[in-house]
Order: structure tokens, then C-alpha cells, then sequence
């Protein structure tokens, strides 16, 4: 949210406390991966979109493990020793909070809140009025229930096991999140109590205590319920999968990239893409990902933090992690490019090759079945197939340096260290151990023999 003169400070207090026992997992909960990213992470990196002060996160089970997860600047964790509602655990981080703070309540299990929607409803809650978020449901069941009067004024919330018969019709949902003036939340939640069907202190009494008091409580209906729908089990977490990789292929397309089949393509992750990018089914970006104009990303790619420059072609089966890939580059099928790799202009890496941290020059080819590592390679070098940089002793790693313009033959052993001069050409079938001279031919192959008489072993009955 822009925040003007008159804003007050925000501090955002994000509840992921719970175990999750319907995970039947080890993982708590708010760990439990959403488009290869932790629940929590989703909504810590929501809340820091809205620029506050301070991000509170109260835990309590996965101790260390749930604060080692995350990284985000301004962030303070809190400890709910007891889980004993939804009440206390906002009692627990507003000790850190000053009383002049707007608090906004998230939850580290409802992973597809939106930064616009937060933003409405800050812009809804002031010194004497607090800000509600709700939901229409066509099934509520679960979710407590937003009570309003004749006039439509919201005057509590019933949780759905202290619901009546009427009550249960209601088809207005809470979805917890809500935006209140610091000074009022904890006046009201010194004042609450557990007396209700599960023993706990509920935040959503604090409703009709503002009602009460006369603070005005104004709701705003989300336009998507999906954006406040939280996580329990794994079948919920399967939907929330489906319904966040929609809406990321649906963010492509709008900005002009072809998706040739959306509910195939996972977005994880930043992605900026330029004009005719096309990306074919069952496509992984992990991000930070940037495809420059025209680039073709094929049928069964993973792409993870990587650099790809105008007009390259990704041919299917292809994995790519942490590279810089120039503009015009032939690679795969399956093709695979490791951290720390840098594809020049106009590379072409073929099928079943694969580099690791190597740096590869304009106009460099690896078309067949070679293995090339801690190496760099000069522009236009023809790479044999079958070729292997040596570069592992068992000990430590050892550079291969390759000039420009040079021939490396099939099935070329490279037993790095190793400097291989411009415009060499080195003999197919080759073990080169030593440095070859530019602009010669360097070969090395032992003396080819047939044995006379020599009979292949049988197998003795």
C-alpha cells in the first residue's frame, strides 16, 4: 500500500502456530510446499509487498526449523509456546507492536492473498474503524460466520461449531484476515475469553466487541475466494497448486507469451518474459527466470534461475539451472546446463550433453554426448562427440582452457589442467595430458593390434 503523511505505520502479524496434524507429514504446515515455495514464504513475501514497518510471525510447532525456512527483511518471529487460539496467538506478537500501528492479521496457511486485495482493505480501517475481510461461499462449511443486522452492518462472527441451525445458513464467510488500530486490539483481547465450543481464545470475538464499543467494522467481500481459501490437508494444498499455476499462466498470456497448454506449465517464481516468447506443455520455471523476445521453450523443460537471450531455442527435455544463456543459441534435446555455465551468441549444445561451470564463446558447438566442466571454451570450437573434460582428480577440480577456433575430435579425453591453443585441432580417440600448441594437429593413440589365435571365454558348463 502507498503510504501517505497521514498513514499510520503497519505492522503485519502472520499466525503460523499450527501443526497441521491432517498433513500426515513431518513438515509443519506452513512448510508444506506451494509451487516449490513454503506456504509461509507466499504470504511473508505478500506482506512485504505492502512495505511495513514490521512482520511478525508467531510459531510454535517446527521451532527452529519454521524460522530457519524463511528470510525476509524486517521480520520477527514470536513464540506461541501453547496453541491457545487464534486470540492469543495475536496477543503473543503485539507486545512488539506501539500502539499507533495499523495491524493487519494474515495467516501463513492462506498462501494466495493478494497485495491489492491487503491494500483495499487497509485503505478501509482508520483510528476508529476497523477493516474485515470476507467471503461469499456457495459451501461454508468450516468457516465462521459473518452476522449482520437489518441494515447490513456486520455485528459479530460465529465460529461454525458455535453456529445455530440459522446461523449455519448464512453463506458470508470469515476468512480472518482483518486490519484494526493496534490500541484497540489489545484493549479487546485483554478482554477475551475461551468459553465457546473448543476452549480458545478466538480473534473473531473481537467483532463484536468493536460493535459494542462503536467501532465501526467495515467488510470487504473478496472478489475470489480462492485468494483466502487455506491449507489442512493435501488435497487442498493439490487445489491451491492447480488454481496458482492457472492464475501464473494466465499473468503470461495476458502479458503476450504463448502458453500452448496452461494447466501444463508451472511457474515458480519471478518470470519476465519479452514479445513471442512460446513455451510448450509441461514447462518448469523456477525463478528467476528471464526469456528474452522470440525465445522457444519446448515440450518437458526446467529452467531455474536462468538468463535466456532473444531468439534462443530450447529444444525439449532440457534442464537448465543457474545459467546465462546468449541470444540465439541451439540447445537440447535433452540438453543439460549446470550453475555457474555461460552460453555466448549463436552456442549450439546438442543432445545428451551436458556443462558445468564453463564459459562457451560465440559460434561454440557441443552437438553430441560430451561432458564438459570447469572449462572455458573460445568461439567458434567444434566439440566432438563423446568429448570429456577430466577436470576431478578425487580431490580438487581443475580448469580446461580451450582458444578459439579450435577441432576437439570424438571421443577425446581432456585431462585437465589444460591449455589448448587457438585454432588447434586435436586427433579423435585422443587422451591429451599435455598443453597443445595453437594452430597444429596433437594427437595421442596407442598402436593398434590384432591378436592371432585370441578366442573369446565361454562359459564353462
Amino acid at each position: 500500500m502507498a503510504k501517505t503523511g497521514k498513514s499510520p505505520p503497519l505492522s503485519v502479524v502472520i499466525l503460523g502456530a499450527g501443526q497441521g496434524k491432517r498433513m500426515k507429514s513431518a513438515l509443519p504446515k506452513v512448510l508444506q510446499p506451494l509451487a516449490g515455495h513454503s506456504l509461509l514464504s507466499h504470504v511473508v513475501d505478500t506482506a512485504s509487498a505492502l512495505n511495513p514497518a514490521l512482520i511478525h510471525v508467531v510459531y510454535g510447532h517446527g521451532g527452529d526449523l519454521v524460522r530457519g525456512a524463511v528470510r525476509a527483511p524486517n521480520l520477527r518471529w514470536v513464540l506461541q509456546a501453547k496453541q491457545l487460539g487464534t486470540g492469543h496467538a495475536v496477543q503473543c506478537a503485539l507486545p512488539g507492536v506501539p500502539d499507533d500501528h495499523m495491524v493487519l492479521v494474515l495467516y501463513g496457511d492462506v498462501p494466495l492473498i493478494r497485495a491489492e486485495t491487503l491494500s483495499a482493505l487497509l485503505a478501509l480501517a482508520g483510528p476508529k474503524c476497523m477493516a474485515l475481510l470476507t467471503v461469499q461461499l456457495d459451501d461454508p462449511t468450516g468457516y465462521g460466520r459473518v452476522v449482520r443486522n437489518a441494515r447490513g452492518q456486520v455485528q459479530r462472527i460465529v465460529e461454525h461449531k458455535d453456529a445455530n441451525a440459522r446461523q449455519l445458513k448464512l453463506r458470508e464467510g470469515n476468512s480472518g484476515i482483518l486490519a484494526v488500530p493496534a490500541g484497540l486490539l489489545k484493549k479487546w483481547l485483554a478482554r477475551l475469553k475461551n468459553s465457546n465450543a473448543q476452549g480458545e481464545y478466538y480473534l473473531t470475538d473481537i467483532i463484536a466487541m468493536a460493535v459494542r464499543d462503536k467501532v465501526r467494522v467495515a467488510p470487504l467481500v473478496v472478489t475470489t475466494a480462492i485468494e483466502v481459501l487455506g491449507v489442512n490437508d493435501k488435497e487442498q494444498l493439490a487445489q491451491l497448486e492447480t488454481e496458482y499455476r492457472r492464475l501464473r499462466a494466465r499473468e503470461l498470456m495476458q502479458a503476450g507469451v504463448t502458453v500452448i497448454d496452461p494447466a501444463r506449465l508451472d511457474v515458480r517464481g519471478a518470470v519476465t518474459c519479452g514479445r513471442d516468447v512460446v513455451l510448450d506443455v509441461n514447462v518448469v520455471l523456477e525463478g528467476p527466470v528471464q526469456l528474452g523476445d522470440g525465445v522457444y521453450v519446448g515440450a518437458n523443460c526446467v529452467l531455474s534461475q536462468v538468463n535466456v537471450g532473444a531468439g534462443t531455442n530450447i529444444k525439449p527435455n532440457c534442464v537448465i539451472d543457474r545459467a546465462e544463456i546468449g541470444a540465439r543459441c541451439e540447445i537440447g534435446p535433452f540438453s543439460r546446463i549446470r550453475p555457474e555455465t555461460t552460453l555466448g551468441v549463436g552456442v549450439h549444445v546438442g543432445n545428451f550433453v551436458e556443462i558445468k561451470k564453463s564459459d562457451l564463446g560465440a559460434g561454440a558447438k557441443a552437438n553430441h554426448l560430451s561432458y564438459l566442466g570447469d572449462a572455458s571454451i573460445g568461439s567458434g570450437v567444434n566439440v566432438g562427440a563423446g568429448t570429456v573434460t577430466c577436470n576431478y582428480d578425487g580431490v580438487n577440480k581443475w580448469r580446461t582452457e580451450i582458444g578459439a577456433d579450435v577441432f576437439i575430435g570424438s571421443g577425446t579425453m581432456l585431462v585437465a589442467p589444460l591449455q589448448i591453443g587457438d585454432g588447434a585441432t586435436i586427433g579423435a580417440g585422443s587422451t591429451i595430458t599435455q598443453d597443445a600448441p595453437p594452430g597444429q594437429l596433437t594427437l595421442e593413440r596407442s598402436r593398434q593390434q590384432t591378436i592371432p589365435g585370441w578366442r573369446r571365454p565361454t562359459r564353462q558348463k
